[in-house]
């Protein structure tokens, strides 16, 4: 069982969304909060938040797909609140792209910060755990990874996600032997501004951030069929599954069909086709 009092906690893309809602519980439940988002102003608001409310927290920018950007905020934040012992990878960034469509630039963005910049902070942050035998990583993955035919026009977003949960459930087995615990995170719908602060979130050497919304295709909610619901309960799920050390939290019950026919079934018949084959021999 991982307790969080009184230790100091890291939450990427913490300026908004789920990362925010993880930040204020974790908080609540009595750790020094790093708060790093790449947007600056967000993620003061949100450390503001926090200290307002009694509780200690520092604003770090952070641009997760920049791995020197990383370790010098782990610099920052061990200066700052002390070693760290709970990472919470969150960052993320989507597109609704045919691949056809999608730009170079952009299809390298989201491969890099939600499949890199996970990778980022496992490299700057899990070693030391390792090395006390304690501590918990997390990260954030997503319901497409898991659904990687769920919804059209993701394939580079589906694509870094469902590489987020191998590697966390893989990862699992050696932090489990050097006595950290690791969970991976798989959202469906969850109330956020993702929308408008989406087109903000790209560095300089992927084009620079944009104004306007993150245009989603009706199709994404024809097929999606979410059930969005609230930061704040998501980040109360993740919590427990962190003192419990689970390995894994969905937050819509409703997708267990959808996950047993869009992707159960394919391997299913995946498996059927070779023992069909094999049987020919």
């Amino acid at each position: 069982m991982t307790d969080i009092t009184g230790r100091t906690a890291v939450v990427t893309g913490a300026g908004s969304g789920i990362g925010r809602g993880l930040a204020l519980a974790l908080a609540e439940a009595g750790a020094a909060v790093a708060v790093t988002d790449i947007l600056s102003d967000n993620a003061r608001a949100v450390a503001r938040e926090i200290q307002n409310s009694g509780g200690k927290a520092v604003a770090i920018h952070c641009d997760v797909s920049n791995r020197d950007a990383v370790y010098r905020a782990r610099e920052e934040i061990t200066r700052t609140l002390g070693p760290v012992s709970l990472l919470f990878a969150n960052a993320g960034a989507t597109s609704f792209e045919r691949l056809t469509e999608i730009s170079e630039n952009d299809f390298d963005w989201i491969i890099q910060t939600n499949l890199m910049g996970v990778a980022n902070c496992l490299l700057a942050f899990y070693p030391d755990m390792a090395a006390a035998g304690e501590g918990h990583v997390f990260a954030t993955a997503s319901t497409a990874g898991l659904l990687p035919s769920w919804v059209p026009y993701h394939a580079p977003y589906t694509a870094a996600k469902l590489g987020v949960i191998g590697m966390m459930l893989n990862l699992r087995i050696e932090a489990t032997e050097a006595g950290v615990g690791c969970t991976v995170l798989c959202p469906g719908g969850v109330e956020s501004s993702m929308k408008d602060n989406n087109p903000r979130y790209r560095p300089e050497r992927f084009g620079g951030p944009t104004e306007g919304s993150l245009r989603i295709p009706e199709e994404f909610f024809s097929a999606a069929e979410l059930h969005f619901r609230p930061a704040s309960e998501v980040a109360q799920m993740c919590l427990e599954a962190v003192r419990a050390n689970q390995p894994m939290v969905i937050t819509d019950a409703a997708m267990r069909q959808t996950f047993e026919q869009t992707y159960v079934d394919t391997v299913r018949s995946a498996f059927d086709a070779v023992e069909a084959f094999d049987a020919r021999k």
